[in-house]
């Protein structure tokens, strides 16, 4: 008798499959499909992006810096969904259009989320830097502080003040 295995790299697609999916439908069910989704979505594809421009950094210093700066950013994911979450519970969203109450809170993450991007593009680019860069990962550390500054003027939103 031949016994045959599914190699372990299609038994953890499998499973990756399915996690995705409850994952999917959990998010379904606390961001909607709408405004706050997208809003929580783009946050989390510029983390992504962060840390795919990661991989490709040489200098061991610059690395260093980067990888502190990608936590915290990291880090801020959490009260991104917070904000969705407690956003959709407010004014739920299946559509595109910005509830009034909450334009702030709406603006102040889609600030965020442009912030994250251009934070990921400044690490490409002293990624692609030749030589030593002589101040390091300064101008992403600059950007990167846009987006904690944008996250807490969400929560400030949502909390019902206003700067």
């Amino acid at each position: 008798m031949i016994r045959t295995t599914v190699p372990d790299s299609t038994c953890r697609f499998r499973l990756g499959f399915f996690s995705a999916a409850r994952q999917g439908r959990k998010d379904d069910a606390e961001l909607g499909k709408g405004l706050w989704r997208r809003a929580h979505d783009r946050f989390h594809r510029g983390l992504d992006r962060f840390h795919q421009v990661l991989e490709g950094v040489e200098d061991d210093q610059l690395y260093g810096e980067l990888v502190e700066i990608a936590n915290e950013l990291a880090a801020l994911l959490d009260r991104v969904r917070a904000v969705c979450v407690e956003a959709q519970r407010r004014s739920p969203s299946d559509g595109l259009d910005i509830p009034a109450a909450l334009s702030g809170v709406h603006r102040a993450l889609s600030k965020a989320g442009n912030s994250l991007a251009t934070t990921a593009e400044a690490a490409a680019m002293l990624r692609l830097a030749v030589g030593p860069v002589p101040v390091g990962a300064a101008s992403v550390r600059r950007r990167a502080e846009a987006v904690f500054e944008q996250v807490a003027d969400a929560e400030r939103h949502l909390a019902g003040e206003t700067s």
